[in-house]
């Protein structure tokens, strides 16, 4: 029997423990492990390789999970932890953390965050699902959503993460009460048309969780852009190349509906 002890974990991951009475193994990676219970919610034991998500539990081995487990290996899941084949996933300590950005001080810096994303190096496209965010147009933001659901192949498919980079841009550009309506809809809209993680995820984007330094950088923004020319943490540049590793594609998806969104603000701000 091996543990690991787990070193930050969410309020939802914690409700998860609490609310499973039958869980399995979903997915198994060298660094992540993915469950999902009797209520179709997912719950993922990573790495610190991943680091912290909106239901992700981090664990401070370096563990490789598939040299362990199986998705046949049995769970048992308690309060304060989980038991994987021969491994015991303990929660006792663990940092209780929220996963959700300061979206009313990014939404009153929107102007400067669009002057670094223009500014990041990564190709710019529009489609009908960012223009109808940005417009906070619900029923066509809704049709463009069920269409792009799904679409793509991989466990979280091209589709499901541009929406869901759409919804975090949404999230900046409208007042709190329109893009919670908005990215709530969006998300009930598409998540029961794709697979089960990509669907975790778009509901935490839904809610208004998020999990990546991208959005700590953002909400640090002051009036002067930061220079480009560093690497240092605290450059959006840096923490865009962060996403951009996510995954074969997903991260560059979910960055491109984020600026693409974005984008269209702007343009629909220029010409309203």
């Amino acid at each position: 029997m091996k543990f690991l002890n787990v070193l930050s974990l969410t309020r939802e991951v914690n409700d998860w423990l609490a609310n499973s009475s039958h869980a399995r193994i979903l997915h198994v990676f060298d660094h992540a492990c993915n469950l999902i219970n009797e209520h179709r919610e997912v719950l993922a034991i990573v790495t610190q390789h991943i680091g912290k998500g909106p239901f992700n539990l981090v664990v401070g081995d370096d563990i490789s999970f598939a040299e362990h487990l199986n998705v046949d290996s049995p769970v048992t899941v308690q309060d304060n932890g989980v038991y994987l084949g021969s491994l015991t996933i303990n929660t006792v300590g663990a940092e209780l953390w929220s996963p959700r950005p300061d979206w009313e001080s990014l939404h009153a810096k929107r102007e400067e965050i669009l002057d670094q994303i223009i500014q990041l190096p990564i190709s710019q496209f529009s489609n009908s699902l960012s223009f109808s965010l940005a417009t906070a147009d619900l029923p066509s933001s809704l049709a463009a959503a069920k269409q792009l659901a799904g679409l793509g192949i991989g466990l979280t498919p091209a589709g499901d993460d541009f929406i869901m980079g759409a919804i975090y841009a949404a999230w900046i550009m409208h007042p709190l009460e329109i893009a919670r309506l908005l990215a709530r809809e969006v998300a009930s809209a598409a998540a029961p048309l794709t697979t089960s993680l990509s669907a975790a995820w778009l509901k935490s984007a839904g809610k208004g969780d998020a999990g990546h330094e991208f959005f700590e950088t953002l909400v640090s923004v002051g009036r002067t852009l930061a220079p480009y020319a560093s690497a240092g943490v605290g450059n959006p540049t840096y923490a865009m190349n962060n996403i951009l590793a996510v995954g074969a594609t997903s991260g560059a998806d979910a960055l491109s509906g984020f600026i693409s969104s974005f984008v269209c603000d702007e343009v629909n701000i220029q010409h309203g």
